[in-house]
């Protein structure tokens, strides 16, 4: 073989001319790695072709080896002079191996991937307000950028992050608002509003995982960072995304802590049982950088933590049940205009239990449709805890709240790959959530103290890379305060007739809705 031909081949394979249906550079460098190995193989097969022509030849001529001697010695000249070329090759070839094995150290071995996730949506916003007036946006058009990063730099431990900006086309007139803008940025919701275009740690945590925990057949994770808390189970399914880890009927926001899960099915039996373990912070007290004692506690607000459990009982793949229950201490209010300064007083904590039901599948093989049908049923209740002297959501005293939620996911009838999905859930006058985080621009329908109804579409366009979906969503409000923090202040639960009574009539949404179309690409 030649040195030429050889050397075109390893270009083909360092460009990816051969692989050019790779998706990613980690499959390029795998790729590239593999086109490595067949050259290799047919050299060496090459090789052995030419030691066995090189035999015979010398058996066939033994008996004219006295005559033939100077010509017999030429041409073992030029064939030692062919294997020193061919030496040459291989060493050539060796030092590119050598160049892809540094760069896939540096990405299969340490599994690196990256994708992005674009969408662009544009929604008409509807609202109607106590008073009987309007407020409306016909064309609000956003742009969402995910950027998303793996690294496992072992089997057992890895880190995620995810890089995230979400704005509004152009500049937003309102930003400037001194009512609320101050909360355009606040930490819960920082990429889920549609602010500005700066970029923002949206997640960033690492994984550790392990087969056994202290010797007993019981898988464990542990991780902490910015985790991954919103567009959690159920509420993911209207979202199109994998379900981050909590039950989205209750809790949806960004959120700085820690988790540890425990699969029990292997010393319980029970399939998918597991238990998880979570807490955080959702706000730190602590002073300026230039205080005279910087990040010191502050007289202002106490740190608001929260702690809670995840249990799934059971989890056959078709059928699932999952529970969840949390107690967030120290949660804040606005302060009202008659207090001599701005910004949040503390007012009281929280606890809040969740409960679902799930069908991946209807029944067992009675038609296509229905195998492809998910149906849930969600109940939730909260349970406030005001601090001496504050109020809650109206209240001095501890009130329950409950909400409600059904839905389906169903296949498409006019496409192969589309869904539909319906959705309706009810929140009662002191019904709590802290889903400030969910994807609806109007707010959280599952915050509603009243009526939400939502109807979707999903379709692919081209695989899983583009696709697009068509939104409605209606939430007919019976109490004010849904979308406010947890005092009395943004979050007082009043009657929509008491907030007329109470000349607030045109601040209080009564009926809100929202049409939403997006398209969206992720590779």
């Amino acid at each position: 073989m030649k040195k030429p031909l050889l050397l075109s081949l390893a270009t083909i394979a360092i460009l990816g001319t051969t692989n050019v249906s790779a998706e990613s550079m980690y499959d390029r460098f795998q790729a590239m790695e593999l086109e490595m190995k067949k050259m290799k193989k047919e050299l060496d097969e090459l090789k052995a072709k030419q030691n066995a022509v090189a035999a015979a030849d010398e058996e066939e001529d033994e008996d004219e080896v006295s005559s033939d001697n100077k010509e017999t010695a030429s041409a073992d000249d030029e064939e030692d002079e062919g294997e020193d070329e061919e030496m040459t090759v291989e060493e050539q070839l060796a030092d590119i191996q050598d160049t892809l094995s540094d760069l896939n150290k540096n990405t299969n071995g340490n599994h690196i991937k990256f994708n992005v996730d674009y969408r662009f949506a544009v929604e008409n916003l509807q609202y109607k307000m106590a008073d009987g007036s309007k407020q409306e946006n016909d064309a609000f058009m956003t742009n969402r950028l995910w950027l998303n990063m793996n690294w496992a730099a072992t089997k057992n431990l890895s880190f995620t992050g995810q890089l995230a900006y979400n704005k509004a086309f152009g500049a937003r007139s309102g930003a400037s608002d001194p009512t609320n803008s101050s909360f355009e940025t606040f930490d819960w919701i920082a990429n889920e509003n549609a602010y500005d275009d700066t970029l923002r740690v949206r997640s960033a945590y690492f994984l550790y995982k392990n087969d056994t925990f202290m010797g007993t057949d019981v898988p464990w994770t542990f991780s902490i960072g910015r985790r991954p808390s919103t567009n959690g189970h159920l509420v993911n399914l209207r979202d199109d995304d994998h379900a981050a880890s909590p039950m989205g009927h209750n809790i949806n926001v960004e959120f700085d802590g820690l988790s540890s899960k425990f699969a029990l099915e292997n010393v319980t039996g029970v399939d998918g049982m597991y238990v998880k373990f979570c807490a955080g912070r959702g706000m730190s007290n602590a002073a300026p950088r230039f205080n005279s004692a910087p990040y010191a506690d502050t007289t202002s607000n106490s740190a608001i933590d929260l702690v809670g459990l995840i249990f799934t009982p059971w989890s056959d793949g078709q059928y699932t049940i999952n529970s969840q229950y949390y107690y967030a201490g120290n949660l804040i209010d606005v302060k009202n205009s008659n207090d001599q300064s701005q910004g949040f007083k503390t007012v009281g904590n929280l606890h809040a239990i969740t409960a679902n039901f799930v069908a991946n599948g209807i029944g067992d093989g009675i038609n296509d449709f229905l195998d492809d049908t998910v149906f849930f049923i969600s109940g939730a209740m909260s349970i406030t805890d005001p601090d001496n002297g504050q109020s809650m959501l109206g209240s001095t005293e501890a009130q329950n709240g409950y909400s409600e939620w059904v839905g389906v996911q169903y296949p498409s009838l006019i496409s192969e790959e589309g869904r539909w999905g319906l959705e309706y859930n009810h929140g009662s006058k002191y019904w709590r959530s802290i889903t400030y985080g969910e994807d609806t621009n109007i707010g959280s329908k599952l915050a509603a103290r009243g009526d939400a109804y939502e109807a979707y579409f999903t379709e692919p366009l081209i695989d899983d890379i583009l696709s697009l979906q068509i939104r409605y969503t209606y939430i007919d409000y019976k109490y004010a305060g849904s979308n406010g923090f947890f005092g009395s202040t943004s979050g007082n639960a009043m009657s929509i007739n008491e907030a007329i009574a109470a000349g607030n009539g045109s601040k209080v949404v009564d009926k809100a809705q929202d049409i939403r179309f997006y398209l969206r690409y992720r590779y």
